[in-house]
């Protein structure tokens, strides 16, 4: 026999006998005593079988099991044990993809029969890992917001709109509001909205209709957009809107229909840049690090602790998908299995020389006072977005008497809308 088991179980005693009844078969067994150290092991390579405990103390068998399945990681057979075992977990476990369930004491013969088949049986690898999900984007307090607002407004069927700056994790808020076993249809042929809308409907059912980039819609496909919406509107369907600018401010200048511009954004996320959840950068690069070897894009490779520190001290300014750039560069270019903080300056050096110094996307190489201007636009614009365009509480946050206001605003050519104002 050979292969590589990663044996979880919580229980010293049951770890240590089954290693050894798996060593004596010839197979080349890991422990791991929790979930935790799972996950980990689980990171830096893939077993060729797993038996995996129901109840452990940190996070249950099951839930492992959802989040293996969920991230793209159950790509090896999985063997549940439960002490407490019922045929309802045994079914939940099968449905989410354990290839067996065995119930403890596990007698021997049983066990070395499991084993067997389940490694022979194997899995079949998928040709490309799915993309991260929502408990790939970290778990720092930020997200764990992000999370329960989305999880809040989940079953409420009204548009979203989710707003923040490019490669933030758009798609992955969006999926995670998506309801499984439904139609999931991404809006990429803008001019259709022009020549045919209704058609994008058709086979929608109660599912998401994905729209990245909204602001980048003509007058035309606004109003194409607006006649899909009054088709899906109390049909169990959901738009589900990313914007990367600021809807008020268009709205207010003439660019953007402002009621169109209210009814996409009846429930209005903000999804936070990766520099404002750096703390979340080594786990995030741990799971693209593994997706890459999931996908055979690179040899079974490690990301030493100085290296992730590296990559969450830098700023991102590309936010998710220069990270994971960065991250497919140091899996396919380095040149041992373990990734160093050697690596990481190699790859990050060019960036730091080719990108002037920014500060929340402005140039610290521009003159004062434009630097200031473009300061002071940005600053103003988000106020007006975060305050539904009303005047008087941007006054308010400011701290500028509102003829004043008024004043900066023109000064900046910022159209503050004050029929919009006037409407709140």
């Amino acid at each position: 026999m050979s292969g590589h088991i990663l044996v979880v179980d919580d229980e010293v005693g049951i770890r240590e006998l089954l290693s050894e009844i798996l060593t004596d078969e010839g197979y080349d067994v890991h422990l791991a005593e929790n979930a935790e150290a799972a996950r980990a092991f689980r990171i830096q390579r893939r077993p060729d079988l797993v038996l995996l405990d129901i109840w452990m103390p940190d996070t249950d068998g099951v839930t492992l099991l959802k989040e293996w399945a969920g991230g793209g990681q159950l790509t090896m057979p999985v063997v549940m044990m439960s002490g407490h075992g019922t045929i309802d977990t045994a079914v939940e476990a099968t449905k989410l993809g354990a290839a067996d369930f065995l119930e403890k004491p596990v007698a021997l013969a049983k066990l070395i029969d499991t084993v067997s088949k389940a490694i022979n049986r194997g899995v079949v690898l998928p040709r490309r890992a799915p993309s991260m999900d929502l408990s790939a984007l970290g778990k720092s307090q930020l997200i764990l917001e992000l999370k329960k607002r989305l999880t809040q407004i989940a079953g409420n069927t009204a548009p979203v709109m989710l707003v923040g700056e490019p490669g933030c994790g758009f798609e992955v808020c969006a999926q995670f509001l998506h309801q499984p076993s439904t139609p999931w249809i991404e809006i990429k042929d803008r001019p259709r909205l022009v020549s045919d809308p209704l058609s994008l409907v058709e086979t929608l059912g109660n599912g998401t209709l994905f729209l990245p980039d909204v602001y980048e819609l003509g007058r035309l496909e606004q109003k194409g957009l607006g006649l899909l919406l009054d088709r899906i509107e109390h049909s169990g369907a959901r738009l589900v809107c990313t914007s990367s600018r600021s809807l008020v401010s268009m709205a207010a200048a003439g660019e953007f229909d402002s009621r169109l511009f209210y009814r996409l954004s009846s429930l209005s996320i903000q999804v936070p840049p990766l520099r404002e959840h750096h703390e979340d950068v080594p786990d995030i690069a741990n799971f693209m690090l593994a997706q890459l070897v999931e996908e055979g894009m690179t040899p079974v490779r490690r990301l030493t602790t100085p290296a992730l520190n590296q990559l969450r001290n830098f700023d991102w300014p590309g936010n998710l998908p220069q990270l994971n750039n960065v991250v497919r560069t140091l899996a396919v270019t380095a040149l041992a299995s373990e990734i160093d903080a050697a690596d990481v300056n190699r790859v990050l050096a060019p960036m730091k020389l080719s990108t002037p110094p920014a500060a929340h996307g402005i140039s610290l190489d521009i003159p004062l006072r434009e630097a200031r201007d473009a300061f002071e636009r940005m600053y103003f614009e988000h106020l007006i977005q975060k305050e539904g365009g009303s005047m008087t509480r941007v006054a308010d946050k400011s701290g500028l008497e509102r003829t004043h206001l008024y004043r900066k605003l023109k000064q900046l050519n910022i159209r503050h809308g004050r029929r919009l104002d006037e409407e709140l």
